[in-house]
């Protein structure tokens, strides 16, 4: 493997490149006609627009694959999102003489069906959420799995996941309508209508483990991360080690997460999830994702691990990194890898005051944190544009420490160092977020935040912390070396702990 194309965009792909380059490899990409801009172009040696709309160009499978074959690719990496769970995909790149850096088309089929993964990992002895696990067509048969399964129950895509196609049912008056628009969903996110029924637990956990498989049915785990901080199932806070789960109980998931990895011969980075009950130490499967997270920073912070790199050395020669041989020995543990916690926080182009609606245009004035212990995954930067064809995210904010106070701290420092105009973002929001007593303490679940949300707590609020402020308006005076210039969407919003003022003359 002599070149790497990156079939992504934004900061996963900006992520991808810096370990290539690392590794000596001739990183090539790709972009679409408003992408031209992006940061992680820099760091290609070669690449090519993809001509057509926008929103459509980074799944066309037939556009991504002549982009590889024109640059002279020897490799695609997917990244997450777009294609990057497309068995057929995977399949086309291996079919054009190219190396897929990731799972084996067979492998992303089975385990991203979330039927067939139930079966795998039943099989390999991981314990299932009870219910019903095969797919339901038939609105007879399924009100009968749901009476048996008793009220309330969970009704579920089978072909994919994040929220999509997910209903939550309280009784049987409200099924057949739920069913109809589960289906719906599936249908329409996935192109598959199939769902299936699991029992409804109340307050859960969100809990998943990353794994590393050769392809060779040898596989590991790299620990937990927690990430219940979620909106609408979709993630905002992820944090390692798993807050309140006993080392013990987190160990039996992270070696039968490896054995279900091993039984398919598992090839590179993938992650197993859990639900864990609140208040005890149960836990029961989800689903697999057959690519790298948005959040394996965690994991890489807490490990040292590069995870890319990972992904690189297995798809080149099926061997994992040199650090890792001792833990697939079985001559080492997990615990002497691992050090220290780790939290991440998502940056997203969202408005938390309005129901996270996304928030699109030009980003004027951008400011990251730096500091000990702090790592930040971004794209964005002053000039560019926030999209409406894609994905609302930012970039990441990781901290670590050697403890979780001391993560939790440097983060909310971090965030409070953040500052992305004019556009709304999370920032500020989580910012608020770990200062509450449920993320102070980690007792919390799936449904804190909306809780939160429901009682206040000053999270309808967005007020831009007093050290962004001041650094925003020495910014903007720097360059214009007149604070009349400093823009409107920062004069007069809610500063705290004091107010930034411009003088009468100076406005």
């Amino acid at each position: 493997m002599r070149s790497l194309f990156i079939a992504n965009r934004g900061e996963i792909a900006l992520r991808v490149a810096r370990t290539a380059r690392r590794m000596g490899l001739q990183v090539l990409g790709a972009f679409s006609s408003v992408d031209g801009g992006l940061p992680h172009l820099r760091l290609c040696h070669r690449a090519t627009e993809l001509t057509g709309e926008p929103a459509k160009v980074y799944l066309d499978i037939g556009k991504i694959i002549d982009a590889a074959r024109k640059l002279g690719a020897d490799a695609v990496h997917p990244g997450y999102g777009f294609l990057a769970e497309k068995a057929e995909f995977a399949a086309a790149v291996n079919d054009a003489g190219m190396t897929f850096v990731g799972p084996t088309p067979k492998q992303i089929e089975t385990l991203g069906d979330k039927v067939a993964a139930k079966k795998a990992a039943a099989a390999a002895g991981v314990p299932l959420v009870p219910g019903h696990a095969e797919a339901l067509e038939d609105l007879a048969q399924a009100r009968q799995v749901a009476q048996k399964v008793g009220y309330p129950v969970l009704i579920k895509a089978a072909g994919g996941g994040g929220g999509r196609g997910m209903r939550m049912v309280k009784a049987a008056a409200q099924f057949d309508d739920a069913f109809a628009r589960a289906r719906s969903e599936a249908q329409a996110a996935f192109g598959d209508p199939r769902v299936f029924i699991e029992r409804y637990i109340r307050r859960a956990r969100h809990v998943e483990i990353q794994v590393l498989g050769d392809g060779k049915g040898r596989a590991i785990s790299l620990g937990e991360r927690d990430c219940s901080i979620q909106r609408r199932h979709q993630k905002l806070l992820e944090e390692s080690p798993a807050p309140g789960l006993v080392a013990s109980v987190a160990a039996k998931m992270g070696a039968l997460a490896a054995g279900l990895a091993a039984s398919v011969n598992y090839r590179g980075a993938g992650t197993v999830e859990f639900i864990v009950p609140f208040g005890t130490q149960e836990f029961f499967f989800i689903e697999v994702n057959t690519r790298l997270q948005v959040e394996h920073p965690v994991t890489e912070m807490c490990t040292g691990i590069d995870l890319v790199e990972a992904q690189l050395l297995v798809a080149q020669r099926g061997a994992l990194p040199e650090r890792l041989k001792t833990l697939m020995s079985g001559q080492s543990r997990l615990a002497s890898l691992r050090r220290g916690h780790a939290i991440e926080a998502r940056i997203i182009a969202e408005d938390p005051d309005n129901d996270f609606r996304p928030s699109c245009g030009k980003l004027d004035c951008v400011l990251l944190p730096n500091g000990p212990g702090v790592r930040v995954d971004s794209w964005a930067e002053a000039g560019l544009s926030v999209s409406p064809f894609y994905d609302s995210l930012l970039g990441k904010v990781i901290a670590w420490g050697q403890t979780r106070a001391e993560a939790i701290a440097r983060l909310e420092l971090a965030l409070h160092e953040t500052l992305i105009g004019p556009l709304h973002n999370t920032a500020p929001f989580l910012a608020r977020l770990l200062a509450t007593k449920a993320l102070r303490s980690g007792q919390y679940d799936t449904g804190t935040l909306a809780r939160l949300q429901e009682n206040g707590n000053g999270f309808g609020l967005d007020g831009i912390p007093a050290q962004a402020a001041v650094a925003a308006a020495a910014e903007c005076l720097a360059r214009s070396r007149r604070v009349a210039v400093m823009p409107r969407w920062l004069v007069g919003r809610a500063l705290s702990p004091w107010q930034l003022s411009v003088s009468p003359e100076d406005r």
